[in-house]
């Protein structure tokens, strides 16, 4: 600081010249504050911003770019930013930013699929949508690999990856009633669904695959056995009438049943993916194991109207095996028709001896030699009635000691088996008996016979109109009199009743007149001795 002229020193500068000098400086602070918070407002932007994905879907339905909503279990997690149509038009194309912390929806093998209300086997879902609007909903993959295009489900998913459980795969012959979404009962509890099912290879049958939630899992053991619970089954055996359904459920969209053959729970548990045969009914189901069947066939000399495929092959009640095809062929050398029909047949429902017997020495063809024996000692094929209603028939083996021998040659690829004619024809002619008996019997005498009888029954009973009703009238009218006069004399003011009770009040008032006597002679004993008479001689 220099002194002025005068040798003073200067004087201080004011401090309004001071603020001046530092303004602008102050200035250019507000625009490097504001670039700072943009920066860090795109920082945080970029920060929090998560993937974007694109999900491809057959059509945009309940879809608006900004406002349809991306969640998992009801948790918002993303927004649909766009929507557009593929180069080939065959889908749309929807563009859906992903919040941070779905990073791990990227996943391959995640699921995208489009909520809305829908009526299926397992209910009605997405009611919820009526209101809010469609959204899309997600299932989060657990594949290592990531990406960012996915293709969407038409249709959700039954069983979500987080649900705990085991998946199992099912063959059968056909589908029948069973859906998606079709209830699987253990028990008659429902314990799973089917998740899908397609055709197998070369089509000669239909594989489902079906998940049983946990901890009901445990109870699918290596020998349970699968049937179809669609629908009711209706059984008329020795027992009655039965009728048994698992739920109106499953009569409505089917569903499927499962147990172990002990029906206990099974030792093992059978692991995930375990393929298991799908029975037509229960007691298919819990049958067991039929073993391979044998072909053969029967000729039969008559008509075969009635006999379709799959009709019962029937051994003394039990079922062998079933009719597999009818047919027709003409002899050459007898030139007349033949109805062969072909029959398979399984030997192991005959019991485990008569298998163990077939299977012991297969060297010596014993099954064809158990087979010759059989028939020697009368073993044929017959058609019988299965129903009179509906005329089916069915197969029927048994043994005839008094048929006329055969023989059967076991070196034929499809053996044949001797038949007998059945006993229609037998019928036949005990109902044209019957008929001829009732032919002879006199219904016209019998009627003239009868009418006679109702007229003799006419005539006695307008003579007894005619005489005894007169005398039974005038008893009845004397019984009225004498009831009439019984009751006057019961009435409370007839004479009689009058003298009744006089009579039983003059017996009372004597009754108390004795008791008051008897107390005073107990009282004055010695009136009796005064009231004696004097001898004479006595004195006094």
């Amino acid at each position: 600081m220099s002194e002025n002229e005068n040798g003073n020193p200067p004087l201080p500068e004011p401090e309004v010249e001071k603020a001046n000098r530092w303004m602008p400086s102050l200035v250019w602070l507000i625009p490097l504050l504001a670039a700072l918070i943009g920066l860090t407002l795109v920082a945080k932007t970029l920060l929090d911003q998560g993937p974007t994905v694109t999900v491809s879907f057959r059509s945009a339905d309940g879809l608006e770019p900004g406002k349809t909503k991306v969640k998992y279990k009801d948790v918002d997690i993303g927004l649909v930013r766009t929507i557009s149509l593929a180069r080939d038009l065959s889908k749309v194309l929807v563009t859906i930013d992903m919040s941070k912390e779905a990073k791990r929806f990227t996943a391959e093998d995640t699921r995208f699929w489009v909520v809305r209300p829908r009526i299926g086997a397992s209910g009605v879902t997405g009611l919820n949508t009526l209101l809010s609007g469609s959204y899309i909903g997600v299932d989060a993959g657990k594949s290592e690999e990531t990406t960012h295009e996915f293709t969407g489900l038409e249709k959700p998913p039954q069983v979500t990856r987080d649900e705990k459980g085991t998946s199992y795969m099912l063959h059968s012959e056909s589908l029948g009633s069973i859906d998606v979404g079709a209830p699987i009962f253990y028990r008659r509890i429902q314990v799973g669904q089917v998740t899908g099912f397609d055709l197998e290879e070369k089509g000669r049958g239909v594989k489902m695959s079906v998940f049983i939630a946990a901890p009901y899992d445990q109870y699918v053991g290596k020998n349970t056995r699968w049937w179809h619970a669609s629908g009711v089954d209706v059984r008329l055996d020795s027992s009655g009438f039965k009728v048994n359904t698992q739920s109106l459920a499953a009569l409505l969209v089917g569903g499927i049943a499962f147990e172990s053959v002990s029906g206990q729970k099974p030792s093992a548990v059978a692991p995930g993916g375990s393929v298991f045969a799908l029975a037509p009914d229960q007691a298919s189901a819990m049958r067991e194991p039929d073993g391979v069947a044998v072909t053969t066939v029967l000729y039969f000399d008559q008509s075969l109207r009635g006999l379709s495929p799959g009709a019962p092959v029937d051994f003394r009640g039990i079922v062998l095996g079933e009719v597999r095809s009818v047919g027709v062929e003409f002899d050459r050398v007898k030139k007349s028709f033949r109805m062969p029909v072909t029959v398979d047949m399984y030997p192991a429902r005959l019991g485990r001896n008569f298998a163990r017997t077939v299977e012991e020495d297969q060297e010596r063809n014993a099954g064809a030699q158990v087979l010759e024996r059989l028939v020697s000692r009368g073993l044929r094929g017959q058609l019988r009635t299965g129903n009179l209603l509906t005329g089916q028939l069915y197969v029927a083996l048994d043994f005839f000691p008094n048929a006329a021998p055969a023989k059967v040659d076991t070196t034929q690829e499809v053996v044949e088996l001797p038949t007998v004619p059945n006993s229609l024809d037998e019928l036949q002619t005990q109902l044209s008996s019957i008929a001829r008996k009732l032919d002879k019997v006199p219904f016209e005498e019998i009627g003239k016979n009868l009418r006679d009888t109702l007229k003799s029954a006419d005539v006695l009973m307008k003579r007894l109109d005619a005489q005894v009703v007169p005398e039974l009238k005038d008893t009845l009218a004397a019984a009225r009199r004498t009831f009439s006069e019984a009751d006057l004399l019961l009435q409370k003011d007839s004479p009689m009743q009058s003298d009744l009770r006089e009579a039983l009040r003059q017996v009372t008032e004597t009754m108390e007149s004795l008791n008051a006597l008897a107390d005073y002679l107990e009282r004055h004993p010695e009136s009796l001795i005064r009231g004696k008479p004097e001898k004479k001689g006595e004195q006094k």
